[in-house]
């Protein structure tokens, strides 16, 4: 099974890629443009894991402890670009019911879930494939304070960014994983979007449930509570 391949990091990073003479820049560009312009179709955990695997070969063309730290600041930039563009323009991108991406009801649900689950949300989001990238532009949409999206921002790029590229460094010398280096990112970009195939599962089962279950009959109304010369609701004593 082979991923698309502008959504497979060797397409860029790999010797005869767009960024194979330029891989610090290369991962920086990527990762900057997945996480705060709207691309959630580029790798991103796949291509830090990646990335991490090159900087463990010899002759290697970027040191992971510069490599590590300039992944996690383009996804800091990243996510104030989108923040800004979804504090800008957020409104404007749910006015319409019926626009194919951005509706107004997610607009509503995500002030609700940002406020009581917004600060785990942004560092766990980083982890996972598509909300990394929406979620900067739901948190300024839905009007997250600032100061507590940076904060948090920060927290989960750092884990993301120097985390999975730390770990594709020290898994870049096992024998396996360097030989089948194909599947290793196959799968973790199907473990990024487990969560989010999951959660369109429950909400559309939630749906069918919501569908098939009969409609509760009207309370039938109290005939003390509307008999005549009395006001609705007074009652008479029995």
């Amino acid at each position: 099974m082979a991923l698309p391949a502008v959504m497979d990091p060797m397409y860029w990073l790999g010797h005869d890629g767009l960024f194979g003479s330029a891989v610090l820049p290369g991962v920086m560009l990527i990762v900057f443009v997945e996480t705060g312009l709207l691309c959630p179709f580029l790798p991103g955990d796949t291509l830090l894991f990646s990335s991490g695997l090159l900087a463990a070969q010899d002759n290697a063309p970027v040191d992971v402890w510069t490599l590590a730290p300039c992944a996690a600041l383009a996804a800091v930039a990243g996510g104030q670009v989108g923040y800004l563009i979804g504090w800008r323009l957020g409104p404007a991108m749910f006015a319409k019911d019926d626009a194919r991406i951005f509706k107004r009801r997610y607009l509503t649900s995500s002030q609700e879930f940002f406020s009581r689950h917004g600060r785990k949300a942004i560092v766990i989001g980083h982890f996972v494939g598509v909300v990394r990238t929406f979620m900067p532009v739901i948190a300024g949409a839905s009007g997250m304070r600032y100061r507590i999206f940076l904060a948090y921002d920060v927290l989960g790029a750092v884990l993301w960014g120097v985390g999975l590229t730390v770990v594709g460094f020290h898994l870049g010398n096992v024998a396996f994983v360097s030989t089948h280096l194909e599947l290793m990112v196959v799968l973790i970009a199907a473990l990024s979007t487990l969560p989010v195939a999951a959660s369109v599962g429950r909400a559309y089962l939630a749906r069918r449930r919501a569908a098939s279950e009969p409609a509760s009959p009207s309370p039938r109304p109290d005939p003390a509570s509307t008999s005549p010369g009395c006001p609705p609701g007074s009652g008479i004593p029995r």
